[in-house]
C-alpha cells in the first residue's frame, strides 16, 4: 500500500471562517444545557436543564453566519443586505454551481474547506440536534447544510469528476465588492483521473456520508443520493491517489494540502458510520491504519488535518460497538482511542501533557 507525503509538523493556523462557524455551532450547544448526558446512540440526549440564553444566542449567530455566506438564488432570505449572486456559476460547463458558500470575505468557492465545513456541521447536528431543536436552530442548521450539499452534488456530475473551485482568486482578491455586484469571470477547476485530488475528493465523500445521516429520517431519498455520491467519491479518491496541491498547483497559495492519508481515513470512518459496511472499518484499521493513522502522535483538528476527528469518531466504535468486530480491527480501534485520549489530554489545562500553546486565560493558539 502506497504511503502519502508526511504532514507538516506545525500547527494548522489558517482555520477558515466557515469551518470556525461550523465548529462554534457544534460546540456552543455543549454549554446550553447543564444536565445533558452522553448516550450510546448517535446524539447527545438527556433531560435539558435551564437554557442559558447567552449561549443560545451565540448558537443562533453562529448558524446565521451561514446565511450570510450563501451564494445562489436565496430562499427565505433572512439577511436584508444579501441578495441573489453567483447565478451563472458553472454555466460554461453546463452545470448549476450557483449554490454553496463563499469563503471568508471572498467570493471564491473553495471545495476543500467547504466540504470540511459540511462534515463538521453534520457532526454537530448529529451530536446535538435535539438541543438545537429546543432553541429553534435545528431547521436552520439543516437548511445551511443542504445548501452546501446541493452544491457538492452538482459539483460531482460523474463518478471520477469533481469540480473543486469556482472563481479566480487573484482577480477576486484584487476587488472589494458585494457578491451581488461582481462581474468578473468565474472559471472552474476540476479533479479527475488525469489530475486526481485525493484529499478534496475524500473530504467531499466525508461530507456526503455524514450529511446522509443527518437527512436519513427526514428525507430518505436525499440521504440515499448523498450516500451514492459519497461511495463514488471515496472510490475515486482511493483508486486515483494524488495530491490536489501537486496536480493543481494554483491552489497552493490558498488551501494547500500537506497530505491525503487523513482524509481517506476520515471519509472511510464516516462511510462506516453511514453504511455499517465492514469493508470501511477494515480500511481504517487493518489495511491503512499503519500507513496513515500516525498512532500515538496526536495532532490538532483542522481543515488540513482530520486525524484527531477520525480518532474521536472511531473511539465511539471502540466504546459502544465492538460485538461484531474482529480482534485485528479492535486492536486498531484501540490505537485510535489511545491517540484520541492523548489529544484530549493535550487540551485539558491541568493535564500533565497539556499544551503550553495557550494564553493566560487558557485559550489555545
Amino acid at each position: 500500500m502506497e504511503t502519502e507525503p508526511k504532514k507538516s509538523k506545525g500547527w494548522c493556523w489558517w482555520i477558515v471562517v466557515l469551518a470556525i462557524a461550523a465548529m462554534v455551532a457544534a460546540s456552543a450547544t455543549l454549554t446550553i444545557w447543564s444536565n445533558a448526558r452522553h448516550s450510546k446512540v448517535s446524539s447527545v440526549r438527556g433531560r435539558p436543564g435551564k437554557i442559558a440564553e447567552k449561549y443560545a444566542d451565540a448558537l443562533k449567530i453562529a448558524i446565521q453566519f451561514f446565511d450570510i455566506q450563501k451564494s445562489g438564488k436565496l430562499v427565505n432570505n433572512k439577511i436584508d443586505w444579501r441578495g441573489d449572486s453567483g447565478l451563472e456559476d458553472g454555466h460554461e460547463e453546463m452545470l448549476d454551481l450557483s449554490k454553496g458558500m463563499y469563503d471568508a470575505g471572498d467570493h471564491m468557492k473553495f471545495g476543500f474547506p467547504m466540504a470540511f465545513t459540511a462534515t463538521v456541521l453534520s457532526w454537530g447536528i448529529l451530536e446535538y440536534g435535539d438541543h438545537m431543536k429546543a432553541v429553534k436552530q435545528l431547521d436552520n442548521a439543516q437548511a445551511s447544510l443542504k445548501w452546501i450539499t446541493d452544491y457538492l452534488i452538482n459539483a460531482h456530475p460523474s463518478p471520477n469528476l469533481l469540480y473543486i473551485q469556482v472563481g479566480d482568486p487573484e482577480l477576486d482578491h484584487e476587488c472589494w465588492e458585494r457578491p451581488e455586484a461582481m462581474t468578473e469571470k468565474r472559471p472552474v477547476i476540476q479533479v479527475n483521473t488525469s489530475f486526481p485530488g485525493t484529499e478534496v475528493a475524500a473530504e467531499t465523500a466525508a461530507a456526503m456520508a455524514s450529511a446522509s445521516l443527518v437527512f436519513k429520517k427526514i428525507n430518505s431519498s436525499y440521504s440515499n443520493l448523498l450516500l451514492k455520491h459519497a461511495r463514488q467519491l471515496f472510490t475515486f479518491a482511493d483508486t486515483c491517489r494524488g495530491s490536489y496541491s501537486v496536480n493543481i498547483p494554483q491552489v497552493q497559495p490558498y488551501y494547500n494540502s500537506t497530505g491525503y492519508g487523513d482524509e481517506l481515513l476520515w471519509a472511510a470512518s464516516w462511510l462506516f458510520h453511514a453504511t455499517r459496511d465492514e469493508s470501511y472499518l477494515k480500511y481504517v484499521t487493518l489495511q491503512n491504519g499503519d500507513a496513515f493513522a500516525n498512532w500515538g502522535t496526536p495532532t490538532w483538528f483542522c481543515w488540513d488535518d482530520k486525524l484527531a476527528g477520525t480518532q474521536v469518531l472511531l473511539s465511539r466504535v471502540n466504546f459502544f460497538d465492538t460485538t461484531e468486530i474482529s480482534d485485528g480491527e479492535n486492536i486498531g480501534l484501540q490505537m485510535y482511542r489511545k491517540t484520541a485520549e492523548a489529544v484530549i489530554c493535550g487540551l485539558l489545562p491541568d493535564s500533565p501533557t497539556a499544551t503550553s500553546s495557550r494564553t493566560d486565560s487558557n485559550i489555545l493558539f
